[in-house]
């Protein structure tokens, strides 16, 4: 006989239990670091679309690290639509 793990969500509740998916998020100096740039840099980024969109919280600005690690590791390139860089 299987006893239900702590783990498993779904057996003790009945239901398909979703995965839980967490991504860490950075504040707009943790990308400055990444990109080795100022602030006033990356806030240029945003306005012009050339860097992945960061989410609002409120007032604060935060980036899914892992968007911001891919976006460097394929060059960079313009995050707006039909923006060609040259």
């Amino acid at each position: 006989m299987k006893f239900p793990d702590n783990n498993d969500q779904s057996i003790m509740t009945g239901q398909d239990a979703a995965p839980v998916v967490t991504a860490a998020l950075i504040s707009i100096q943790d990308v400055a670091t990444l990109l080795d740039c100022s602030t006033r840099h990356v806030y240029r980024l945003v306005d012009t679309q050339r860097i992945p969109q960061p989410i609002k919280l409120g007032a604060l600005l935060r980036w899914v690290k892992t968007d911001i690690e891919h976006w460097i590791a394929t060059g960079c390139p313009h995050c707006k639509k039909g923006a060609h860089r040259s």
